[in-house]
């Protein structure tokens, strides 16, 4: 399982250095990784200290430091 996880983060850390800040559903509808596995990914991301979370009303706006 982390295998996974750290290959979702991978994706999704070049998704965002490419495309900049996005939503959650934008990472998962873009990049298809399931949003369970997005979810766990940027979990890893933001340990690591690698993200930025915003929230903008109801929606949470996902970047890298």
């Amino acid at each position: 399982m982390s295998n996974i996880i750290g290959d979702a983060a991978g994706k999704i850390w070049a998704y965002l250095d490419k495309n900049g800040p996005s939503s959650v559903t934008k990472i998962t509808n873009e990049t298809d990784i399931n949003k369970n596995d997005v979810q766990r990914a940027i979990g890893w991301l933001a340990k690591e200290d690698k993200l930025i979370i915003e929230a903008k009303g109801r929606v949470e706006t996902i970047s890298l430091k």
